[in-house]
């Protein structure tokens, strides 16, 4: 901003920018260095370049003042203010001074207090005013020679602003242009995406600007800035901009490393207010879930990773990438789709039904008994991995577990009661299970009785050119055990016996010719409840999956852990 003589010594005063070892010919030095050190008087003016956007802080309830000057009278003139984080009040007003306050006549030197009084006791012409959160600007084609008096007040909260003025408004377009229809429109919606178009700016395509868009993505409401926007996103970025109360460091400078207020004694040394510290150090706010996306100069923008049957928020931006000034579209918010409803599966009293749920997916059953009932048994044999099991009865939950292997599970009825059963599929694969549930309190078990170790044994010692022996445990109900055997290649690994490890997949799925045998076991006495079978006829130095199957007297089975056994080569 260019400074006419008149003002020169008036613009030193309210800035406080007095060097300290310069001579002022017209002044008292002392005097006036010692009025300069009066921070009380002037550490909040400042002058606002000409041109040039400005970031600020304001403490709450703490008026803060700027100073511009128009040299000359009938110059256009345009104040854009952005509030950031609150919205703020600001006025425009108009300070006269005299000509002889110039400072340039060789007279008596007019006291420092006198020239203070004329500058701020005068509340001179207000020209505009406005409070809220939205970017407002102050033009005017022509305006009086004068000082300028911008003033800010947030009454909120500790907030940051944006200022800009210039008096060649016509020529500067700080601000990227909006289109004719600055609308942002949904044109595309899913239920983890939406996707976004809006009308290019004039400024990048007419004038040759560099401009480029930047998407932001909340779930609370539109930003009217993108400074609003930032700040929301980043809440360490908004102490950083505070200013700094101290005249060389401040406790901001020390804090970023790592020390505390009562560690420097920074304060009593600096003279620095209590309020002011104790803001600085206020518990920082948690940050809101808010993205900011920069995509270059596209005006189409997918943006994913949404969560379904979620509402959010979209801005716009247009930046300036030269100077990083920004103007908003007009936001738009859209909610996602549901999830695709699943179809709930009919469970019939004392009738096993297979399920099948995908990776990390889920599956939905009902189960309504046509009779008044006191418990229901439910019994759940996970085929694959562990699947999670949630019950509720007429909305309210009774039961939340992890189930793997064969599962029973009692819970108490009630008259006309209706249960929804959501089946939780596991994150390394698919889940294949079998389920029952009945009302009938003596109905048998459908599933066979199972040993708590479902491993199989192999004799190494007992290993010959063709046979091999192994053992399994058994429990104290007589079971049905049917052994088969299938030669595999030598390098057959985890991932095709865990292919192949369906502990639902019954005798029926396998070869005749793999079948070994069938036999009938159990034992009182849990302790001897093993038994044994020796394999024979295989061949030498060839590798053999042995599977073991326990069959329930319903024709339920469940397949113990495969085996893998080598003849030996040489005997």
């Amino acid at each position: 901003m260019r400074h006419p003589k008149g003002w020169s010594v008036a613009l030193l005063v309210l800035l406080g920018l007095g060097a300290l070892a310069q001579k002022l010919p017209t002044r008292d030095e002392e005097l006036f260095q010692m009025q300069i050190r009066d921070k009380s008087l002037f550490h909040d003016s400042s002058v606002i370049p000409d041109g040039a956007e400005i970031s600020g802080y304001l403490f709450r309830d703490t008026p803060k003042r700027y100073y511009f000057v128009v040299e000359e009278d009938n110059t256009p003139l345009s104040v854009t203010v952005t509030p950031c984080d609150a919205p703020l009040e600001w006025k425009l007003t108009l300070q006269e001074l005299p000509e002889e306050a110039s400072g340039e006549g060789s007279g008596e030197p007019e006291p420092l207090d006198q020239q203070k009084q004329q500058v701020t006791v005068d509340e001179g012409t207000e020209l505009f005013a406005y409070k809220g959160n939205d970017v407002e600007s102050y033009v005017a084609a022509s305006t009086p020679s004068g000082l300028y008096q911008l003033e800010l007040l947030s009454t909120e909260k500790d907030s940051n602003f944006k200022v800009y003025a210039t008096t060649t408004p016509e020529s500067d377009q700080p601000y990227p242009e909006l289109p004719y229809d600055p609308r942002v429109d949904v044109t595309a919606l899913g239920r983890t995406t939406v996707t976004l178009a809006w009308k290019p700016t004039p400024t990048g395509s007419l004038m040759g600007q560099p401009v480029q868009y930047c998407v932001v993505i909340n779930k609370e409401h539109n930003f009217k800035s993108m400074c609003a926007a930032e700040a929301k996103i980043s809440a360490d970025d908004a102490f950083v901009l505070a200013p700094k109360p101290g005249r060389d460091f401040s406790p901001f400078d020390f804090a970023h490393f790592g020390f505390v207020p009562s560690e420097i004694g920074f304060g009593k040394d600096r003279g620095l207010t209590s309020n002011k510290i104790s803001r600085a150090y206020a518990t920082k706010p948690k940050p809101a879930d808010i993205q900011k996306l920069c995509i270059g100069n596209k005006n189409i923008f997918t943006v994913s990773g949404l969560k379904p049957d979620t509402q959010y928020y979209f801005d716009v931006f247009a930046v300036n990438s030269a100077t990083n000034t920004s103007t908003a579209y007009v936001g738009t918010f859209a909610r996602t789709k549901e999830e695709a409803r699943q179809k709930t599966v009919e469970l019939k009293d004392g009738k096993v039904s297979e399920v099948y749920i995908k990776r990390k997916g889920s599956k939905f059953l009902r189960f309504a008994p046509v009779s008044s009932h006191q418990r229901v048994t439910l019994f759940v044999h996970t085929c694959l991995d562990a699947v999670q099991v949630q019950v509720r009865r007429d909305g309210k939950l009774l039961l939340s577990q992890n189930a793997e292997g064969i599962r029973q599970f009692q819970l108490r009825g009630k008259p006309k009661a209706k249960y929804l059963i959501r089946l939780r599929g596991s994150r390394k694969g698919a889940s294949t299970l079998k389920i029952l549930a009945t009302t009938k309190p003596s109905s048998k078990q459908p599933f066979p009785s199972l040993p708590e170790d479902m491993r199989i044994k192999a004799f190494d010692k007992l290993r010959t050119c063709s046979s091999a022996t192994v053992a399994w445990l058994g429990t104290q109900d007589r079971n049905k055990y049917c052994i088969y055997r299938k030669e595999v290649a030598d390098n057959y690994g985890e991932e095709q016996r865990r292919r192949e490890q369906n502990q639902c997949a019954g005798p029926e799925t396998r070869r005749k010719s793999e079948k070994v045998l069938c036999k009938y076991f159990h034992s009182p006495n849990l302790q001897k409840a093993v038994t044994t079978e020796t394999v024979t006829g295989l061949e030498p130095g060839k590798t053999y999956l042995l599977d073991v199957y326990v069959v329930g007297h319903s024709g339920h089975s469940v397949k113990y852990q495969s085996k893998l056994v080598k003849t030996r080569k040489y005997c």
